[in-house]
């Protein structure tokens, strides 16, 4: 039945199906990961049923680096919510980015790419989204340059 608005009238059961909270100390460790990094999942489709996106924690041990890797045909954006993140990316991690706490990183797919906690004495921690529902990481067996070429993005609507 529905409504005179054509909305339904039946009870839905939104209670179990509806808004879910995931308690930060209930991350799950069982997702795909990488050297040097520790990847915790909040949101996939084992937990909670999202189809579209997976979403987690990322923490990075001081002065420590990750294996390089990428992730296929999913899209990352990287929240960093404490630290100083160094990205490296390209076929031989030629490129370099750095950024801090609220910042964002985007990762487009099948990029090979590298995170490095730029500080010697705190932990790197960061929020991480995916554009699927499932965890996928490609470790890679790359030769990086020796000094990375650094990279300032430039917004290609507002140039100036």
């Amino acid at each position: 039945m529905t409504d005179t608005d054509g909305h339904s009238t039946q009870a839905h059961p939104w209670k179990h199906d509806g808004v879910r909270v995931i308690p930060g100390g209930e991350l799950d460790p069982n997702t795909a990961q990488t050297p040097g990094m520790d990847r915790k999942a909040a949101i996939n489709f084992a937990r909670v049923g999202a189809q579209k996106i997976w979403a987690g924690t990322v923490t990075i041990h001081p002065n420590a680096k990750t294996g390089a890797h990428h992730h296929g045909h999913l899209e990352s954006v990287i929240y960093v919510v404490k630290g100083r993140a160094r990205m490296r990316w390209g076929e031989h991690l030629e490129f370099a980015a750095e950024a801090g706490p609220g910042d964002f990183i985007y990762v487009p797919p099948y990029v090979p790419h590298q995170e490095i906690n730029a500080s010697p004495d705190e932990v790197l921690e960061c929020v991480l989204v995916r554009s699927d529902g499932e965890a996928v990481a490609v470790n890679l067996d790359i030769e990086p340059v020796e000094k990375p070429e650094a990279v300032r993005w430039i917004d290609p609507i507002h140039r100036t």
